[in-house]
């Protein structure tokens, strides 16, 4: 195995990491303008996630299968063309808001975010084994967390970004004053972004990747039931991440939270998203050899250093970042947790989502900040869940590990269909109490922790080759 330094083509690699969560997190203020301006209701809104994170099975389910019939294709093509090949695609999709916009479809719309999600579920199965072998392999998840922490970065700034310049500020225009047409200037802005990071990976000295294993036919990932019950604990995971954010807009124009027209939702957007990053970055701690004692000082000090970003972010752009004040005492039994949680995945679910379940159910049963900040706690108690899962769900897979890898990746389909489930909810109901599809997500996570503590980790170094950043 060839070693390689971290250099600038690193970097390059990385970027990529923050697209998947700048467009993923930018979807919470792109639901309620077209809920606004084609008179949807919740559950039609919804569809934004269901097209976005349906293109990651879609995307999965064929590389699966091509990968079955013929072998790994980016074996032949090549890994660094896949990535290129992956956001020429995503570009596409990004010029296809142009004539959604010019003839006012919402399908056409859909159909666009579908294929900057292809785009992005090939750039998935590419950029982690490229991340992993920039150096010492035993080492690659280091860099697989350096990665995540770049992914949180997107989804913080995502829903700003995209707010300012859709609204040009925090008060928008007058709705009615508004299109559809106000999506064109972001999208031909992130065509940009996305065609620059395809040339700087094009000429980018990357180190060579290929896939030895040969994805067996027979199935036989399925006969473990740490995989099994990890596809549906990731389902239940992606699912949650996402309608936590999705419907909190609806969430928030309601009286007894907060009363709020959608212009005036981002900063709260970004919060949650930010509460990840606070999440990943403290997690992302035990990598290093710090000190017992200055371990547990660095984790109260970086979730702060983390929330004081986003603070100074929204500040920039004119929010009202006083009532962040609110979250602290969420962020500072987020640490506590952290501490308790360790190292252990099994033990770090539990905890985790145990209390992301208590929080959920403060959400429901209270009004105001408090229902709204113990919503947006799911974010930081969901932060670290992802690479816990799926390093437990492939664990001791041995020949079918790649198998595995491949299905639980499929499993991001939640996203697609937890959101829209939710706002089916809200619709017969209200948004305030559809909330409860949370609770039960989160008791499902737990529970998977529990099941899957006993299993030993008799191949570690295979667990950490295959590790994967949240979508």
């Amino acid at each position: 195995m060839n070693q390689h330094k971290i250099n600038s083509s690193f970097f390059v690699i990385v970027s990529v990491f923050f697209f998947w969560g700048f467009v993923a997190a930018s979807n919470s203020i792109l639901i309620p303008l077209f809920k606004e301006k084609f008179h949807l209701s919740q559950f039609q809104s919804q569809l934004v996630d269901l097209a976005f994170y349906l293109a990651y099975f879609v995307g999965a389910l064929i590389y699966f299968i091509l990968s079955s019939i013929g072998g790994d294709p980016l074996n032949r093509i090549g890994y660094k063309k896949g990535l290129v090949y992956g956001l020429l695609l995503s570009g596409v999709g990004s010029l296809l808001f142009i004539p959604a916009a010019n003839q006012n479809s919402y399908p056409l719309l859909l159909i666009a975010l579908f294929v900057i999600g292809l785009g992005f579920a090939l750039q998935q199965i590419v950029a982690n084994p490229f991340v992993v072998n920039f150096g010492d392999r035993k080492s690659g998840a280091h860099r697989l967390n350096l990665a995540g922490g770049v992914n949180s970065f997107g989804t913080t700034i995502g829903p700003v970004v995209l707010s300012f310049a859709l609204f040009g500020s925090v008060v928008a225009p007058n709705p009615e004053e508004m299109g559809i047409e106000s999506v064109k200037v972001p999208a031909f802005i992130l065509f940009g972004l996305f065609m620059l990071c395809a040339t700087l990976i094009w000429f980018s000295k990357l180190p060579k990747v290929s896939n030895t294993e040969i994805f067996k036919k027979d199935l036989g990932a399925f006969k473990y039931p740490q995989l099994t019950f990890g596809m549906i604990a990731i389902f239940m995971y992606v699912g949650v991440e996402v309608t936590i954010q999705s419907n909190m807009a609806a969430l928030l124009e309601m009286p007894e939270i907060k009363g709020l027209d959608h212009r005036k939702i981002s900063h709260f957007i970004s919060l949650y998203w930010g509460s990840l990053m606070i999440g990943r970055w403290t997690g992302s701690l035990s990598v290093f050899n710090f000190k017992k004692n200055t371990r547990l000082l660095m984790q109260f000090l970086v979730p702060l250093v983390a929330l004081a970003i986003v603070y100074y972010m929204n500040y920039l752009r004119g929010s009202n970042v006083s009532e962040y004040n609110y979250y602290i005492p969420f962020v500072i039994l987020g640490c506590l947790l952290f501490v308790l949680s360790g190292d252990k995945p099994a033990r770090t679910l539990m905890i985790l989502a145990s209390a992301a379940t208590i929080m959920m159910l403060v959400g429901l049963f209270s009004n105001g900040d408090l229902a709204l900040f113990s919503f947006i706690s799911g974010g930081l108690f969901c932060s670290v869940m992802f690479p816990c899962i799926f390093s437990l769900a492939i664990n001791g897979l041995g020949k079918y590990t790649n198998q595995g890898s491949a299905l639980l990746i499929m499993m991001i389909l939640g996203g697609a269909l937890i959101p829209p489930f939710q706002g089916w909810i809200a619709d017969q109901t209200d948004p305030h109490t559809s909330y409860i599809v949370t609770v039960f997500c989160f008791l499902y996570i737990a529970w998977y922790g529990f099941r899957v503590r006993n299993i030993k980790r008799v191949d570690d170094h295979q667990v950490e080759d295959h590790l994967v950043a949240g979508p």
